[in-house]
C-alpha cells in the first residue's frame, strides 16, 4: 500500500504519542492527534493534560553510566521533544531528571497546541483505521476496552496481554560463582543452560521467612488482578506452606553439584535472558514485592548476596502486544490479508516499560515512519546504542531463546552487546564508559546518515 505522504494520525497523547506527533510535525506532515481526554479518562488518570505522569515524577538517572541515563542523552542528541520539555520543568533530584508534573504537562501541551502542523481531535478511537493514512497507535498500558478488543480481533486474542507477570533480571557479573554452578535438570540441554543457586535447609528457612514477611506492592483498584496457577507470584506460592516452593520454582530434584555430586535442599535457577549472556532471569520468581524488598529477600540466597538488578519483578495490569510476532521492522502491523498496512504501534503497548522508554519508542517509530514516507531504506538505530537496544528488544532479537515468552522491559545494559575482548580487570564504571563512548559514536553516525 502506498501511504499518504502528507498526513499522519497519532492515537493517544501520552508520552509516546506526544513524542511521535511532534517528530512527525517537525518532519513536515499534517498530524491528527487523537486524545479521548477530557471527554474520557482511563482509571489511572487524574488530569486532562497531555503527557500525564500517572505514577512518579522522575525520569530516573541522568548519569550516562546508567542505561536509562544513556538513552536520555541519545534522545537529546537526536532532537527528542519530551526530554527538552522535561529540562524546562525539572526540579532538584540529585543525579535524576525529575519534573514538576503539572508544569511538564503544560509545557508539552502548549507546544503541541501551538504547532500549525498538529490538529487535536478530542475523541475516543474505538477501532483501528484501515486506509492509506499512516496511523501510530500509542495508547499505553491502559488502552481503552473498545480499542483493545478491536486490536485483539485483528491480531488474535492470544497475542494481546492484559497484565504481565515478570521475574527479576540480574547482571550476570554480580552472581557469586563460589555459591553457584552450571547444570540442567537431569543433565539435559547443553550443560550451561541454567546457572543454579543452591541453598541449605537453614539458608532456605531464612529465605522463606524473609519472603513471607516482605513488603508487597498492593494492586490498584483498576488493575483487577487475577492470577493463573502457572504464573503465580512467588510470595503467593510461599503463603501456601513452607514446602510449596520446594515442589515448584525452587525444587532441587534432578540437580546435583557437578563436583560434589550432592543435591541441595533448594535451588533457584537462573536462565540466560539475552543472547550476550550478560543478564539472567530468576526463573519462576515473578513477584509483587516492592523493589527494596526484592533486593533484601533474594540476597538471602548465597549466590545472590550481591546481585545487581537490571529489572525488578512486577505483576500489574498492562495491555501490550506480542510485538516480535505481529509487528514488522518498522513497528507496523503484519497482517495476512493485506489490510491495516497503515497501522504502526509505539510506546508501552509494544512492550517497553517506563516513562523514558515510552518517549524513546515514540521517537524511534516516528524516525522509522519518516523513512517509509520518503521511500528510503529502513534505518533503525544502531545495535550498540541504547535506542537500538530498546528497538531490538521489541523485535525479540535479544531473547536467549526465541521461544521464550515476550515480556515488557525497561532499557538495561543487557540490551547492548558487550565490548569484545575487554580487560576483565576493568571495573564496572570503566566498562560502562566504554559502552557509552561506543554508543554515542555510533549514534552520531546514525544521525548523520
Amino acid at each position: 500500500m502506498q501511504l499518504n505522504k502528507n498526513r499522519v494520525r497519532v492515537i493517544g497523547a501520552g508520552l509516546a504519542g506526544c513524542e511521535a506527533a511532534f517528530q512527525m510535525a517537525r518532519f513536515g506532515v499534517q498530524v491528527d492527534l487523537y486524545e479521548m481526554k477530557p471527554k474520557k479518562r482511563t482509571p489511572a488518570q487524574v488530569s486532562d493534560h497531555f503527557a500525564e505522569l500517572v505514577c512518579s515524577n522522575s525520569f530516573r538517572s541522568n548519569n550516562p553510566l546508567n542505561a536509562v541515563g544513556l538513552i536520555k542523552e541519545e534522545m537529546r542528541r537526536a532532537g527528542g521533544f519530551l526530554i527538552a520539555c522535561a529540562e524546562e520543568a525539572k526540579v532538584p533530584a540529585g543525579d535524576a531528571l525529575a519534573v514538576d508534573r503539572e508544569q511538564f504537562a503544560k509545557v508539552v501541551q502548549s507546544r503541541l497546541l501551538a504547532d500549525p502542523n498538529i490538529r487535536i481531535i478530542s475523541e475516543e478511537v474505538g477501532e483501528l483505521f484501515n486506509d492509506d493514512i499512516a496511523t501510530i497507535v500509542a495508547t499505553g498500558p491502559l488502552t481503552s476496552d473498545a480499542l483493545a478488543l478491536d486490536i485483539a480481533k485483528i491480531i488474535g486474542q492470544e497475542r494481546l496481554a492484559f497484565y504481565d507477570a515478570i521475574a527479576p533480571i540480574i547482571d550476570a557479573d554480580s552472581v557469586d560463582m563460589e555459591h553457584a554452578f552450571f547444570a540442567s535438570r537431569w543433565g539435559k540441554g547443553e550443560g550451561d543452560d541454567y546457572l543454579n543457586c543452591p541453598m541449605t535447609e537453614i539458608e532456605y528457612g531464612q529465605f522463606f521467612q524473609a519472603l513471607i514477611s516482605a513488603d508487597q506492592a498492593h494492586a490498584k483498584a483498576f488493575e483487577n488482578l487475577h492470577y493463573f496457577e502457572g504464573c503465580l507470584p512467588i510470595e503467593e506460592l510461599a503463603s501456601r506452606g513452607e514446602k510449596t516452593l520446594l515442589f515448584g520454582p525452587l525444587k532441587p530434584v534432578g540437580l546435583h553439584h557437578p563436583v560434589t555430586g550432592l543435591r541441595a535442599h533448594a535451588v533457584l535457577q537462573l536462565r540466560k535472558e539475552n543472547i550476550h549472556g550478560t543478564a539472567y532471569n530468576l526463573v519462576g520468581c515473578q513477584t509483587r514485592m516492592k523493589q527494596p524488598a526484592q533486593k533484601a529477600v533474594f540476597a538471602e540466597i548465597p549466590a545472590l548476596k550481591n546481585a545487581q538488578f537490571l529489572r525488578f519483578g512486577a505483576i500489574h495490569r498492562n495491555t501490550y502486544l506480542d510485538a516480535p510476532s505481529i509487528l514488522d521492522e518498522a513497528s507496523r502491523l503484519k497482517t495476512n490479508n493485506g489490510q491495516y498496512q497503515n497501522i504502526f504501534f509505539a510506546g508501552q503497548i509494544t512492550g517497553v516499560e517506563g516513562y523514558v522508554e515510552s518517549m524513546a519508542s515514540g521517537l524511534i517509530v516516528a524516525k522509522l515512519l519518516q523513512t517509509i514516507l520518503q521511500q528510503k531504506q529502513l534505518n533503525p538505530p544502531p545495535e550498540y546504542t541504547a535506542l537500538g537496544g530498546l528497538y531490538r528488544h521489541t523485535r525479540g532479537s535479544l531473547k536467549a531463546n526465541p521461544k521464550d515468552r515476550y515480556v515488557p522491559s525497561n532499557v538495561t545494559w543487557a540490551m547492548l552487546p558487550p565490548i569484545a575482548n575487554q580487560d576483565r580487570r576493568l571495573g564496572k564504571d570503566a566498562k560502562r564508559q566504554m559502552l557509552v563512548e561506543r554508543a554515542l559514536g555510533d549514534l552520531q553516525q546514525w544521525l548523520l546518515s
